[in-house]
């Protein structure tokens, strides 16, 4: 009786981590705005490069700089104890993320306020894409984490107990990958107010662009100022910067 008692909690436990390792409904949603004959070619593991690398544009006295985080960018950057500390490590991005380098420097007397989920990116094949946070990455990390790996954790954390297997609630509920998770977050450009003098920067990721594009343009915008008393904005920009995508 114990023995089939081992067995079919072993096998429920398979079953769970089988459960456990399908997608999340992040990665099921349409990746951009745009031709529904075009979205199976968008969010593609492709290696791109584009140009120029590194713009800057300054408007109202706010200097918005935007470069490209390549592969070879971004794992320098998530190395650098200096900035991550214990959590320096590999990048936490896929190949299927379009991530940029964004640093607004406000010049002005004035306070603005900026909003990274407002920005846009959108390519010369009609597609308009969204930035994505530290969920979305997550959950594709988590799809693609290894199912023997899963299973084989589950089974290493059970022991006996008084109805034969007891498995501790916390191995069978899938958790974040937390380095990961944290270096998203502590590297990611923030929401908020920008008083007078201030520099912040960060990285903004986007789902890659369908493979057939050669063009995109990454829009900083809706960087509002000039609050009234009411504390409404009276103006706002939008920084538009263009490059040239090659595979």
């Amino acid at each position: 009786m114990r023995r089939h008692t081992v067995f079919g909690v072993a096998a429920c436990m398979v079953l769970a981590a089988g459960c456990i390792a399908k997608q999340s409904s992040l990665l099921l949603e349409r990746h951009a705005r745009g031709p529904m004959d075009e979205a199976t070619e968008v969010a593609q593991g492709v290696r791109l490069d584009l140009n120029p690398k590194t713009q800057t544009q300054t408007q109202g006295d706010i200097d918005v700089t935007v470069t490209y985080a390549s592969l070879d960018y971004l794992t320098d950057l998530f190395r650098n104890r200096k900035i991550f500390g214990v959590f320096a490590g590999p990048n936490p991005y896929f190949a299927e993320n379009l991530v940029f380098y964004i640093k607004v420097a406000n010049r002005s007397h004035e306070r603005i306020r900026i909003t990274p989920t407002d920005f846009a990116l959108v390519d010369d094949r009609n597609n308009q894409y969204a930035p994505i946070n530290e969920d979305y990455v997550t959950a594709l990390a988590e799809a693609r984490a290894p199912f023997a790996t899963m299973t084989r954790g589950l089974l290493e954390g059970a022991s006996p107990g008084y109805f034969g297997i007891s498995v501790p609630v916390g191995r069978v509920v899938a958790t974040k990958p937390i380095d990961r998770f944290t270096r998203i977050k502590k590297s990611s450009l923030q929401t908020g107010y920008l008083y007078p003098n201030v520099v912040h920067d960060g990285l903004v990721a986007f789902w890659n662009p369908t493979k057939q594009a050669a063009l995109i343009r990454l829009l900083v915008t809706n960087i509002k100022t000039q609050f009234n008393g009411n504390d409404w904005p009276q103006k706002s920009f939008e920084f538009p910067f263009e490059f040239h995508v090659s595979q």
